[in-house]
């Protein structure tokens, strides 16, 4: 939503400034430098522009504006498309996990991960995602932080995902670096809008482990990254040859660089996201930054082995500060839990 709120702006701007140097120039008084007015159009205001030559009749004489406007009106028209496909196109990721100590009835669990939403718009109450995510037929839904963002916030957005989506399959959610920030700004609107999810059914687990259809599921909040999940005051600790409702450990936690951590606590699975993908995607599906803007994250998406515990790391649907993602599509992420015999 940051690009479109940027055109939009950006071309208001330059309708703005060519209808203004129009005004100036029939009072003969100091004129806008022609080297803005056609800056302001490069840098995505030649609609506005455009548009400002046309109904002020001004600069449509000068050969420079009637070439570098409508040139820069079709590469803007070409770039912002190939922005919006990069940004919007939703894709599925698939991943197999098998694990021994999978009970017989959970051979073909489905998993749907959602992370890093961003408040990003996927169709009204965002029937786009949705529907997607239906098509995926998961036993649950767990979304690993950043639903809102803390630089655009809408708890509205978040809230109709969250409303459409416990429709499709049970719902857990952990906070994520956002969700702390906003948390800080204003922490009694941030409990309004997970009481109001609560009350749609999420299940909101920070801090929090629950045993679920034989799978312990654990939730670290954002605040506790880094910490032993033992440590936590919700969390007990269970050998996994006492129970077999226990036998998978499944760990949520936003940022994958603390993966060392839940290793050592003996989890078989960690779901995280945080890094979009680096935002761009470099030939060889290398990420070029993290979301702590680290160049070429060794974490920054798809599946890492530790041993016995697993990391798969999600590109994310939305984008914060930088809006615009280069071969890194918008991901779904699909876990199919698989006996390994």
């Amino acid at each position: 939503m940051i690009l479109v709120y940027y055109l939009i702006i950006i071309n208001l701007l330059a309708f703005v400034m060519y209808g203004v140097d129009k005004k100036k120039a029939e009072k003969n008084k100091y004129r806008i430098p022609e080297s803005r007015l056609i800056a302001v159009a490069v840098l995505g205001g030649a609609y506005g522009a455009g548009l400002g030559m046309l109904v002020f009749h001004h600069k449509t004489k000068k050969i420079k504006f009637r070439v570098v406007v409508p040139t820069f009106l079709v590469l803007n028209l070409i770039c912002i498309g190939l922005i919006l496909y990069g940004n919007y196109h939703l894709v599925t990721t698939e991943y197999e996990v098998n694990n021994a100590l999978l009970p017989d009835e959970l051979d073909g669990y489905r998993i749907v991960q959602i992370s890093d939403l961003h408040n990003q718009f996927f169709g009204f109450n965002e029937s786009v995602l949705l529907k997607k995510i239906e098509k995926e037929e998961p036993d649950i839904i767990v979304v690993t932080g950043d639903v809102v963002d803390s630089t655009h916030t809408n708890y509205e957005i978040a809230e109709s995902f969250f409303k459409g989506a416990v429709k499709i399959a049970p719902v857990y959610y952990i906070s994520g670096n956002h969700e702390e920030w906003l948390i800080e700004k204003n922490a009694e609107k941030y409990e309004a809008f997970i009481k109001e999810v609560e009350s749609y059914g999420v299940d909101y687990i920070d801090d929090r482990a629950i045993d679920i259809d034989g799978i312990r599921l654990v939730g670290v909040s954002e605040m506790s990254l880094g910490k032993s999940i033992y440590t936590l005051p919700e969390v007990e600790k269970k050998e996994k040859e006492e129970s077999s409702e226990s036998a998978l450990m499944v760990v949520l936690a936003h940022e994958p660089e603390y993966i060392k951590t839940y290793v050592e606590d003996g989890a078989d699975l960690v779901l995280s996201g945080h890094n979009h993908g680096g935002q761009v995607r470099l030939p060889g599906k290398r990420g070029l930054v993290s979301a702590n803007f680290k160049f070429f994250p060794e974490l920054d998406a798809g599946v890492r082995d530790y041993g016995n515990t697993k990391l798969i790391i999600s590109r994310g649907l939305g984008n914060s500060v930088a809006p615009i993602r280069v071969n890194n599509y918008p991901e779904i992420v699909t876990i199919v839990l698989k006996k390994d015999n």
